[in-house]
């Protein structure tokens, strides 16, 4: 039977670093990549560090799997206008973090972002999306490729492998519909529920590590915080919502009066017709003949 589980973006923080709940992170990894990973370690990084200002609206992991390869994890709830400049400055980082004084530019890890957002980030219709960097001519339109020698030397076949790979779920643009193991991942990030007949990598294992009654006291009472904290910010949103529409209301209206001021009608007339009050309208009257 089927259950309400942990959020996904607060059991990163809180209870998948754990070496032990390793399982579950490489299960969604491997789905995703379509390829088994194995995580090595969890990285420790300014990155993703845990600040007084900066507590639950941004969850991140920073984790190296066998191959050498880092996985940026990034979980966003609310809308961030330039969060793909976000990304794009989290891979730049980790990379230059990443490279040891004195190191060889050969020697940079392959970077991949990962990122899990719970709003509807840029256009477009899809709600998985990947990134990556080639190089096309201008003028024959061919990608640029490596070199034998450099395949040989790098041990990657492609240029787009030296570059970060980039990776979007519009988790609220899932339309619950799973086609595939990967689809049930998306499923679960969406609604904390993993159904019975579901098969992906990591998703068992998360219904047992994520199950809320193996919360001790201490970390219930954090996450029942955290689902408060999710809940402000949703009112938050909705209320800057609703105060600029009703912005724009007002400045219609506003031009909307002006208009009638110029062609002549009376204050009272102009009140009715605009749901200004008189007082309102009588102070435009003056500031036009300023």
């Amino acid at each position: 039977m089927s259950k309400k589980l942990i959020r996904f973006d607060w059991a990163v923080k809180k209870l998948l670093r754990n070496k032990a709940n390793f399982v579950v992170l490489e299960g969604f990894l491997s789905e995703l990549l379509f390829e088994d990973i194995k995580i090595q370690e969890i990285l420790e990084s300014e990155g993703n560090q845990e600040t007084d200002d900066d507590k639950y609206n941004r969850v991140d992991i920073l984790t190296q799997n066998a191959k050498n390869e880092v996985f940026i994890i990034e979980i966003q709830t609310t809308y961030e206008i330039d969060y793909f400049h976000r990304m794009a400055y989290g891979a730049s980082k980790t990379l230059t973090e990443n490279l040891s004084l004195g190191q060889p530019y050969s020697a940079i890890k392959k970077v991949i972002s990962v990122n899990i957002v719970y709003f509807d980030l840029g256009q477009g219709k899809d709600y998985l999306y990947k990134g990556t960097t080639n190089f096309q001519g201008l003028h024959e339109k061919d990608v640029l490729q490596l070199s034998n020698r450099q395949k040989e030397a790098f041990a990657k076949q492609n240029v787009s492998d030296v570059f970060p790979e980039y990776y979007i779920i519009k988790v609220n643009q899932f339309n619950d519909i799973t086609k595939d193991t990967l689809d049930e991942w998306v499923y679960f990030l969406k609604n904390n529920e993993v159904k019975d007949e579901f098969k992906a990598k990591g998703l068992a294992e998360a219904k047992e590590v994520l199950d809320i009654m193996r919360l001790d006291s201490a970390q219930q009472y954090g996450y029942n915080r955290y689902l408060d904290y999710l809940h402000l910010k949703a009112s938050e949103v909705l209320s800057l919502k609703l105060e600029a529409e009703d912005k724009i209301r007002n400045e219609e209206k506003i031009e909307i009066a002006k208009n009638l001021i110029t062609l002549g009608l009376d204050n009272t007339t102009i009140a009715k017709g605009t749901n200004l009050t008189i007082e309102q309208i009588g102070q435009l009257r003056s500031e036009m003949k300023q």
